[in-house]
This record gives structure tokens, sequence and C-alpha cells, in this order.
């Protein structure tokens, strides 16, 4: 890429002046270059090129970067890539130029002299200005027309159209003039920096430091203060001193060549380079004093000069004054943990293994007579009164100023290994220890504390003025003591970590260190979630990102953090010591612009143009296959520069779900199964500082339904249910009824069977019986007329026998074993048989050789019976025949049972004769929903048919 820059910068004066004959003899920069945090991203973060020529933030607030590689979006977090394959309209990928006019219309120009403007995802084409080139400056003027700097001159933008200016030439502008926020330009010129306004000369900052090297970029920062990007030697930045500070590759510049500058809303600078990708650089927050060590720090204590000593374990004491330093031994062992200058200036030094050692004579000896406590020194305290307390393993240490005394279990202590000790505005002393939590020691008598606290582990103390005492545990977050209750806060709360390392208040913040850097916490934020009207914790964390040497805190000594004399705060790491100024750190107070980048159905974009950077508020799903739920995924995000990591998001989808889900920094937020609704989707983002978003409701999804999830679906649904459950009611209830009818026509059956039952025994066998009584009185009466007796004889004995067949009718009709066809046409043939034997009559049949077991009902068995046995006797009695022929055809639904003579016929007085039995046998037939009929015989005599349903 570089070479292919410079051709392209040998080509034109790039923003403004590329031309410019420097002075050889160049001042150096001056100031502390360890002033500045740099940062990069090249093309392995997701760059499409480590080459970035143009950068610009638009008031949406995303850093739009001009590559060779494609248009290209960054939010602080990732980088989304606009090229000619994935965005309609791009006429180039080479973008060297970018522009945000006052309507928000994002000019791009290309490597080709090409110009276009992107705004609400739409993408305009203006193509090559005439006579012009590449573009390289623009300023939009007052009436809203742009004048664009090229090669060869200026072309005019106005009302949709380009027009080269004739007669004006770059030269003109071979000045690299920027406006002051202050008034005025600076001009930078042949070599020199200059301050102008009112048309006079205001300041004179003389020769530049970058000597003949190209400047390709400048602007201020929010102090006013010049910032200049070059192609060489880095970035300069004027103080408010008149100094020039270097950022180079020394400082953790990527890259020396500087083709584009941009400070954003937050005040970071940004950088695009050639070959180093984007730099972002910011001030540093904490910093490390020129020649203090760089070497871990356990304690801090300051002196009455200025100086500073500072306990660094195993590495033993240092002494750190006006830019020196100098060491000291701490015993054999040089493990030194806590140092403490008390009001009297004695410096003491606790060690883990020798004890407590005091500053004598240039050298540090052992205590006189503080044997007592141990060899192992955890805590070094003075008390309001000026005693020296310690925190030893073997229990806690008083020096009266005469001699030291030791407190045990014995005296009251919960436990001997004292970790950490406070003393509040009541003259209380709190005792923390290693592992059975608090005590306290007042009116010379130590007391246990009793409550909840989460871990009895105590690592510090801090006891503040308004009667609260908080309390650092190893690894169970921070706790309130006040008024006898405790309050916990853990990293489920807000904190960066449960392991606590030192508690320090300055100016109603808490500093908190730990192992996953340094919090500075509001104790108002504290105080009103431990009393329940708060509901987060307002904390930020700082980092190496901010100028600490680690984020690691230094743990298990006291004293730790302090404050000096002049307002500054220090605070021990494993890896050195960080100072700030309180006064100068200044808050992120700019709320987080949160932003919906994409939706996801079912894994399905439902945005096509990614150039439109923000969504509309609404989307609405369709329904999907048969699924009756929706898979729905939403991509946000935060525009935060300072420090992205450090975002913390919240999401709720209202309608969906009542409570908030914590998201830590993750910008997505996932719903598997999502029924058909109206839901809105909110997010909360806390930056840095803990500033939240404006506004939280960001974008109303509607699922529509499936059709039979509709409400005209359900209601035609529930309309045939009620349909459905109307007609079954229905159903059962005729159903019922009809078993209920059944039940009774079975019961007049069986009455209308017993009825037939009776009379058949009182027509027939009470008729035979009376006619067998009658006849044995007469052969009593004739008893002596034995002609007479043997008439009567043989007319009991014929009764009797015919008794016998009407009785033998009656149980073959009442039994529920014949009530098939088979035993009617069976029994019917046997009878006609066995009469028409006896008449003197020829009988022949035509019947089925198996019959199908098709079954009877009683009453229709026994009704066809009596009409076969009516029609048989007609013809014994009028046929005058000598054959009788009896058939049964069968059918689907009815048999016919046919009764044939070859007798004289059918006569009319024979038909008046028979005209009796006829009905009979017809309303036999028609009781049980058959039919009868009769008529001549095709081969002479009569035939009678008895047509019979088969239910």
């Amino acid at each position: 890429m570089r070479k292919n820059f410079r051709t392209l910068r040998f080509a034109l004066p790039l923003l403004c002046v590329l031309a410019f004959v420097f002075s050889a003899n160049a001042q150096k920069a001056g100031g502390s270059a360890s002033s500045f945090i740099v940062d990069s991203w090249s093309n392995e973060e997701g760059l499409p090129q480590s080459s970035v020529i143009s950068v610009v933030q638009t008031r949406d607030g995303y850093l739009w970067l001009g590559t060779l590689n494609g248009l290209v979006r960054f939010d602080g977090n990732q980088f989304t890539v606009f090229n000619q394959m994935n965005t309609p309209g791009l006429s180039s990928d080479r973008i060297v130029f970018l522009f945000e006019d006052n309507e928000a219309n994002l000019w791009a120009g290309t490597d080709s002299g090409g110009l276009l403007t992107i705004k609400n995802g739409v993408v305009k084409n203006f193509g090559t200005p005439a006579d012009g080139g590449k573009i390289i400056y623009a300023r939009e003027q007052t009436a809203g027309d742009i004048l664009f700097t090229t090669p060869a001159g200026i072309v005019n933008y106005h009302n949709g159209k380009m027009n080269f200016l004739p007669g004006v030439t770059a030269p003109l502008l071979s000045n690299l003039i920027v406006p002051s926020k202050a008034g005025g330009v600076w001009q930078v010129f042949n070599g020199t920096v200059q301050k102008w306004g009112n048309n006079r000369l205001k300041k004179d900052f003389g020769i530049s430091p970058w000597g003949s090297t190209v400047v390709t970029a400048a602007l201020e920062d929010e102090k006013t203060n010049l910032i200049v990007g070059t192609l060489g030697a880095g970035i300069f930045w004027l103080d408010a001193d008149g100094k020039w500070q270097n950022i180079s590759t020394e400082q953790g510049l990527s890259s020396v060549y500087v083709l584009s500058l941009c400070m954003d809303s937050e005040k970071n600078l940004w950088a695009g380079t050639d070959g180093g990708g984007l730099n972002r650089i910011k001030r540093k927050i904490f910093n490390s004093p020129v020649g203090f060590p760089s070497r871990g720090a356990q304690s801090l204590s300051e002196d009455n000069h200025g100086g500073w000593w500072i306990a660094s374990g195993a590495l033993g004491v240092s002494y750190w004054n006006t830019n020196s330093l100098q060491d000291f031994q701490v015993g054999p062992l040089h493990d030194a943990w806590e140092v403490l200058v008390d009001r009297r200036q004695q410096i003491q030094v606790g060690t883990l293994d020798e004890g407590l050692y005091q500053f004598q004579t240039n050298q540090f000896v052992p205590s006189r007579g503080a044997q007592i406590l141990g060899p192992q020194i955890f805590a070094l305290f003075e008390g309001r009164d000026g005693q020296l307390w310690t925190g030893t393993q073997r229990g806690l240490g008083n020096f009266d100023g005469q001699k030291w005394k030791l407190f045990t279990t014995r005296d009251g202590l919960s436990e001997n290994s004292v970790r950490a000790l406070a003393q509040d505005t009541n003259g209380t002393l709190w005792i923390g220890t290693e592992n059975h939590g608090l005590n306290f020691f007042k009116d010379g008598k130590i007391s246990a504390v009793q409550g909840n606290l989460a871990g009895n582990d105590i690592s510090c103390l801090y006891a503040d003025n308004d009667g609260a005492l908080w309390v650092g545990t190893f690894g169970h977050g921070l706790a309130r003591f006040k008024n006898g209750d405790w309050k916990s806060f853990s990293k489920g709360d807000g904190l960066a970590s449960d392991s606590i390392s030192y508690i320090f208040e300055d100016d109603g913040y808490l500093w908190i260190g730990s192992n996953a850097g340094l919090m500075r916490v509001q104790k108002k934020s504290l105080e009103d979630f431990a009393d329940g009207t708060g509901k987060s914790i307002s904390c930020r964390t700082f980092g190496k990102a901010d100028g600490l040497p680690t984020r690691e805190c230094s743990i298990g000594s006291q004293p730790s953090a302090c404050r000096t004399g002049d307002g500054r705060l220090w605070f021990p790491t494993v890896k050195g010591v960080a100072t700030l100024n309180p006064a100068e750190l200044k808050q992120n107070l700019q709320p987080p612009a949160v932003l919906i980048e994409s939706v996801l159905v079912d894994g399905r974009q439902q945005k096509t143009n990614p150039l439109a950077a923000e969504w509309s508020h609404s989307v609405t799903v369709a329904p999907g296959g048969d699924q009756s739920k929706v898979q729905l995924e939403i991509h946000y995000t935060a525009l935060d520069f300072s420090a992205p990591t450090l975002v913390r998001f919240k999401y709720q989808l209202e309608g969906f779900q009542t409570d908030w889900t914590d998201a830590g920094n993750e910008r997505i937020a996932r719903y598997p199964k999502l029924p058909p609704g109206k839901y809105h989707f909110n997010v909360i983002a806390l930056n840095e500082d803990g500033v939240p978003n404006k506004d939280s409701r960001l974008l109303e999804v509607i699922v529509l339904p499936q059709f039979w999830q509709t409400t005209w679906f359900r209601i035609a649904a529930i309309a045939f249910v009620l349909a459905f459950i109307i007609a079954a009611v229905r159903i059962i209830s005729t159903e019922k009824l009809q078993r209920e009818l059944q039940r009774h026509k079975q019961q007049e059956a069986l009455e209308r069977e017993r009825a037939r039952i009776a009379r058949d025994l009182h027509d027939q066998l009470g008729a035979n019986l009376t006619q067998v009584a009658l006849l044995g009185e007469m052969a009593e009466a004739d008893k002596f007329v034995p002609e007479e007796i043997e008439s009567h004889a043989k007319q009991i004995s014929e009764t009797a026998r015919e008794t016998t067949h009407s009785l033998d009718e009656i149980v073959w009709a009442i039994n529920p074993s014949n009530d098939t066809l088979e035993s009617l046409v069976n029994y019917a043939c046997k009878y006609a048989q066995e009469y028409l034997a006896l008449a003197g009559v020829r009988y022949r049949a035509s019947v089925p050789a198996q019959l199908p077991p098709t079954p009877i009902p009683p009453e229709v068995r026994h009704n066809v019976f009596l009409a076969f046995k009516e029609a048989v006797h007609n013809v014994v009695k009028h046929a005058q025949a000598t054959e009788v022929c009896i058939r049964l055809h069968l059918h689907a639904d009815i048999f016919i049972l046919e009764i044939a003579d070859n007798g004289k016929g059918i006569s009319d007085l024979s038909a008046k004769q028979n005209r009796s039995g006829l009905r009979n046998m017809k309303k036999r037939m028609e009781d049980i929903g058959g039919n009868f009929s009769f008529g001549p015989a095709e081969d002479g005599g009569t035939i009678v048919r008895l047509i019979v349903p088969i239910s």
C-alpha cells in the first residue's frame, strides 16, 4: 500500500499542502511520551486493509474509514465493510476521501476521481468532476454549497451539480489552514506554525518539530490545541505550554506514516496510517512518575518532604524523591510488605518473615520490643491518638509509645490472624481477621461482630465519616456494615471482581482495588443500592488501557492506596505505582448511542440494505412454514469509542419477558421460540462511567400468527367446536332416545310375545283341554255304550295329539335358539311334510342346501310360520291338490317363501270361503313389515308368496 499511496501522494497536495519546503533545522518535540495510550486495529481485527486513508465521524456516531479495499463503518467494537460486491451503487472500492455535510450526507471520493454520497442507505454517484480529479479536501459554505479541492483546482457543488471554477487553482490554498474553535485559524507554512486571529498574528510557535516531513492532516483537540499528522514522523500534539509532544512508534503508534486524523465526540484522537491500520490515541488517566520504579508495589507512604516510601515485597523498600530512587534492605530476606510513615515521621516496615522494622540512622533495624508480635506482619495502622496498631499472625499488636502489647483470642478476638484495621469517628477500632470475620476494640475490650457477612475472609477495611464500615474480602466481594446491619455487593451487582485489595475514598467515590482492575464507585449508588432505592451500582473500572501498569492491584498489605498533600491519588499494583489528579479526571457523560444493526428471523436477515445504519422502529415477521413460533435474533450495538469493552448492556423484550437480561458486553439478543404477538425490544447501555442511553425502546417486533392462530380462526374453531358439541349432544340424545324407543319396542314386543303366548295357550291348549274334558264327561255318560266310548276315546286321543303339536309350536316359537332363518325353514318344512303326509298329499321342497345364519326375530318367525301353516291348511281343506311344493328364494334384504299346489285353482266361491284366512295371512305379514300375495300357479293350482324382510 505504501508504494501505491506514495504514487497517489505525489500526484496531489494531500489535505491542501503536501509540497511544503520545511527548514532542515527542526526542534525536538518535548514532553512526556507516556502521557498517551495508543491502541491499534489492523486487518487482523476486521479491517479490509491495514492502510486507512480517511477517517470521519458522522452525526449518527459511527466512524467511517476510507481504504483501497472498501468503505468501512466502525462502532468501536467491530468493523462493517461495504464494497461493490455487497453494496449496490458503490462505484469503487478505493475510497480516499470522506466528508459529512450539514445535511448528514456522507461524501466519498474514490481513487479514480469519482464522487458519491450516502444517506439513509442510498448511494448516489456524481461521477468525476470535470477537469478536477481526486478530491483531497472539502469545505461547506454557509449557503449549503460545498467546495471540493482537487489537484487541478476547486470544484463547486451547487443544487446537485458540480462546476469547475475557472481561474481558481489549488496553489491559492497551499497553506495548511485549520479553523480554531477559539476563533481565528492555525497556519502551517514553510515549516512554521502560527496562530492568527482578526487578520493579525496572535502567536508564532516558530519552526515545527517535524522538519521537512510532509504534513498530511491537522486539527484541534477539545482545548483548542493543535494536532498535526505527518507522513513519516508520526503525530505532534501541542500542549497548553506551547510544547510539542511527539507520538511515534516508541509511544505505541502502529506506523509513523499518518494519512488522516479525526477527533471523535468523546475526545479520542483517531489516526489512519499507511500500513499500520487504525490508531486510537487518548491521554492517560493514570501516570507513573518519572524515575519511579516500574516494579511491584505492595504499600505506599509519604513523608513530610514529599518523598515516597515503597514496600515491594521481596525487593525490599525504596525511597523516591524528586526523580531519584534509593533502595534499602530490610533484614536478611528483604521481605517488606507494609511501610508506614507516622505522625512523628518514624518509618515502620512490616515483613512476612522477620517481624517489624524501624528506620534509624539510614537503615532499617528490628523495632525494639516488637518481637512479641511474631515474624508475620499484615497491617500497620496509626490511630487517631497516635498509637500504632499492627495486624499479625499472632494477634492484634498495640504500641502506646512506651511498650508493645499483643491481644489474642484469649482477649476476645475471634481469630489471631489479623489482616486489616480501621478506626471510625467514635474511636472504635475495627479488626478484620483472615477467616473469622470482624471484631471491634472499644473501651479496652474486644468483641466479635455477629451477622451475615458474605465471607469471613477479610482483606481490607475502610471507615467513612457517615458511620459506615466498608469491608473488602478475599473472594466474597464488598460489604457495608452500618447501624448493626450488613449489606453485600458482588460482581453480579456490578463490581469488576469479588476479590478486594484495598478501599479508599475521595470526593464521594470509593476507589476499590481488585485483581480485575481499579474500580471507582460512586458511594451514593452503593448506599442507594444497599437501601433498595437504587437499581444499579455506578462503577467505572480502570485498567491498562487507562495508564495503569496492570489491572491487577496489590493485595494483602496495609497501608496501600493514599492521597498526597497536593491532592493526587496513588495506587499500588503488582507491576508498579500509578497516580492521578482526581480534579483532572473527566467522566464520559455522553450517553452511548444504541442502534439496531440487524434482525434475523429463523436465520434469515430481515434487513437488505446494511448501509442504512439505523433500523426503522418496527419490523413485522411473517409466519414461516408450519411452525407456530419463530426464532428471533437481534444484533444491537452501542457507539462508545473510549472504552467499548466496558459498555454493559441489559435488554428486555417487553410483552414476552418482565425481567431484564444482563448481557454484559454481548451485543446479541436471542429468543429461540417467540409466539405471535406484538413486542417492544428495549436496551439499556451503560458506558464506562455508568451513563445510560437516553431512550431504551429501540424496536417494535410484530410476529404475525399462522392462519390457525388468528382471532377469526379461533372464533371459527370455537364455533365449530360448539357446533360439534351441539351435534354430538343431539346425536347422543337421539341415540339415547332411540335406545329408549328400542327398549320400549322390545318391551312392547316382549309384552306382545307374552300376550301371544298366553293367547296361544288359551286358544289352543285351553280349547283342546276343554274339549278333552267335555269328551271325558261324554265318555262317562256313555260308559255303558261301547261304541260311544270308543268314539270319545278316539277324539280325546286326536285332541291330545293336536295339543301336543300346539305345545311344540309354542315352545319352538319362544326358544331364542330358533331365531334363525334355517330354524324357521326347517321347522316349517317338517310341519308341512308331516301334515301333508297325514292328509295324503305329496310333498316337495326346493330349499338351498346351505342356509345363511340370518337372524330372524321371534315375532317375525312366529308370524311367518302361522301364515305358512294357514296356507298349508288351506291347500288340504280347499285345493283338492295331490301335490304341494315348498320353495325358498333368498335375496339381499328379503326372503320369499312360496307354497304352490296343483289343485283346482282359485274360484270366486273358494276365495270367499277363504276370505278370512287370507286376511289373517296378510295381517300377519303386514305386522312384521312383509308382504303377502296369492294367485294362480304357472302349471295350474294356486301359489301363495310370503315376502319377509331381513333386518
